[in-house]
């Protein structure tokens, strides 16, 4: 049988017909019911429903991907391609999901996420006109809500100048660029009827939009139609009248807390056992290198800390640094239990703390995350890290030292003097750590140590959060404390402000969230922790066990 003729296109950008005329000219060498078979899968797909040319083109390669008997040459040739695997991914996705459903939005969703109307895939948004209004009354302002409804705004304004754009039939989603988006915008364009209980006020923002999802559901049965809002009580009002609705989901990296990352990793009782027939080790200086196979391997990811500890056995302490396929390599932990690797006179009380130091003094890893409890002694380890990499080891040039602005009571109000005056409040636990650093070296006496902090002092510069936009930080030791207080954005425009030579230490407890409208599942800490797994240049661990004192430890479990 005769090769099919070399591609001279890329895939994705083939018309229909390319797909069709390779399928007809190979199949004609082959038996009559395959062709037969092959002219009808091909004349059939372009006519069913009526889709655009992209998504015609994305469908026929499934077509040739299906359980057909069609040649082994156009098989082979149309697998070959990532662009196919991606479409047939899609339309999988796409057939599983059933029929497509209208989200009705409210006004506190896009307030809260002004790409929310993309983040839908197949399903039809609707927005009714007291939505326009309220989004109009949210403009003005310097506040993050105010941009936020600007954005939007905006984002309206490009659906709807975009070539072929008809406000009555709905706007193509995936017109301003947003492929994942494949639903349309639909808007209130004419006044809808419907019966709302005397209770409820006509007047009332949030009711009009529970009359207009009440007006679809009649009017677009047997469709599905859902209120999605961020507003909890709608959401009750909502369930009580008999309609659908949800929250906004998208913007939370995970469901439970629990699920979260913890950056170590217990390996099972016998994982020698299993594993000890494959293992290769050597010795490169003080670490000693093991690479293992078998089936732990799956569940590992670089600088992932694993542990294995058995009575009666050695223990094993070590980080993952490379994996390829099957296979990883780990290798041995610096122990900074030890007093003659103390970091600013501070060693390792438990597990967790020297898995935390190990990251901290690496010079590879360039992005840390802590979180844990009050009292595991995440800023203490920060602090003696970067003042032993700043003063002794000359690594980094200083400290700059920032946290979120977000008090537990109620504002006490406008704070006088410069920037590093008025953070002066917000770093209490700064000073109270860099006053039980000064204290570990003994043997300066007091104008030594007098001396030693003023040295200190000087190396560390407090910095407010609201003027980080446009800096470039380089060579310098970044430490964000109270980071489970940050929305993803927040974190965002403190993490790329890193220049070259910055390593940067994100600490936070996920239980001690002061920040309205975040939860554990919506932290910037959180974020950062889901997305930076993995990554061969940052590291995360959880800290468990408290070690500030046996009240605060109590205080953490029972309250």
């Amino acid at each position: 049988m005769p090769l099919p003729p070399a591609p001279t296109k890329p895939a994705d950008r083939l018309p229909p017909k390319a797909f069709v005329a390779t399928a007809r000219s190979v199949n004609r060498a082959s038996p009559q019911p395959e062709a037969d078979h092959a002219k009808k899968t091909a004349k059939v797909e372009p006519v069913t429903t009526k889709r655009t040319t992209k998504e015609v083109q994305r469908k026929v390669p499934v077509a040739l991907l299906s359980p057909a008997p069609i040649a082994p040459e156009v098989v082979a040739a149309v697998t070959a391609s990532p662009v196919v695997d991606r479409a047939s991914t899609r339309a999988r996705r796409t057939a599983r999901s059933g029929p497509s459903k209208l989200f009705v939005l409210d006004t506190n969703v896009l307030l809260h996420d002004p790409m929310s109307l993309f983040r839908f895939e197949e399903h039809d948004i609707y927005l009714p006109m007291i939505v326009l209004e309220e989004l109009d009354g949210h403009k003005k302002g310097m506040t993050e809500v105010a941009r936020n409804a600007r954005q939007t705004s905006r984002t309206l304004d490009a659906l709807a100048g975009a070539p072929g754009a008809d406000i009555t039939a709905g706007f193509q989603l995936a017109s301003t660029g947003h492929r994942d988006a494949r639903g349309k915008l639909l808007f209130q364009t004419q006044p809808l009827n419907y019966a709302l209980p005397t209770s409820l006020p006509q007047g009332k923002a949030d009711n009009q939009i529970l009359g207009v999802v009440e007006a679809l559901r009649q009017s677009m049965a047997p469709r599905e139609v859902v209120l999605v809002s961020k507003d909890i009580n709608m959401r009750v009002k909502a369930r009580a009248l008999g309609l659908a609705t949800d929250d906004y989901q998208n913007d939370k990296t995970l469901e439970d807390g629990d699920l979260l990352y913890a950056g170590s990793l217990a390996l099972p009782s016998d994982f020698w056992a299993t594993h000890g027939q494959s293992v290769e080790s050597w010795q490169q200086g003080q670490h000693t290198f093991y690479k293992i196979d078998g089936p732990v391997v799956p569940s590992l990811l670089i600088n992932q800390f694993v542990y294995f500890e058995s009575p009666g056995e050695p223990s094993l302490y070590a980080r993952v640094t490379e994996i390829r396929g099957s296979t990883a390599v780990i290798k041995t932990l610096r122990d900074f239990t030890h007093l003659k690797n103390a970091v600013w006179g501070v060693t390792s009380r438990n597990r967790e703390q020297n898995f935390a130091l190990n990251l901290l003094m690496d010079p590879d890893v360039d992005f840390v995350t802590l979180t844990g409890t009050a009292g595991t002694g995440k800023t203490l380890m920060a602090l003696a890290s970067g003042l032993t990499q700043v003063l002794d080891d000359r690594r980094y040039t200083e400290i700059i030292v920032t946290r979120a602005t977000v008090s537990v009571g109620e504002d006490i109000g406008f704070l006088p003097g410069t920037e590093e005056e008025k953070m002066g409040p917000w770093m209490g636990a700064l000073d109270d750590n860099l006053e039980a650093l000064g204290k570990t070296d003994t043997s300066a006496g007091e104008w030594g140590r007098a001396a030693t902090n003023e040295l200190i002092r000087s190396r560390i510069k407090i910095k407010s959060m609201n003027f980080m936009r446009g800096r470039t930080f380089m060579n310098k030791y970044v430490i964000i404390d109270e980071a489970q207080n940050l929305t993803p954005k927040q974190m965002k425009t403190l993490i790329t402000r890193a220049g070259p030579g910055t390593k940067i230490i994100c600490m936070g407890n996920l239980a001690q969230i002061d920040t309205p409208y975040l939860t554990e599942g919506s932290s910037g800490l959180t974020f950062a922790v889901d997305r930076f797994k993995g990554w061969p240049h940052g590291g995360h661990i959880t800290l468990a066990r408290g070690e500030r004192s046996r009240l605060a430890d109590f205080a953490s479990e029972v309250l």
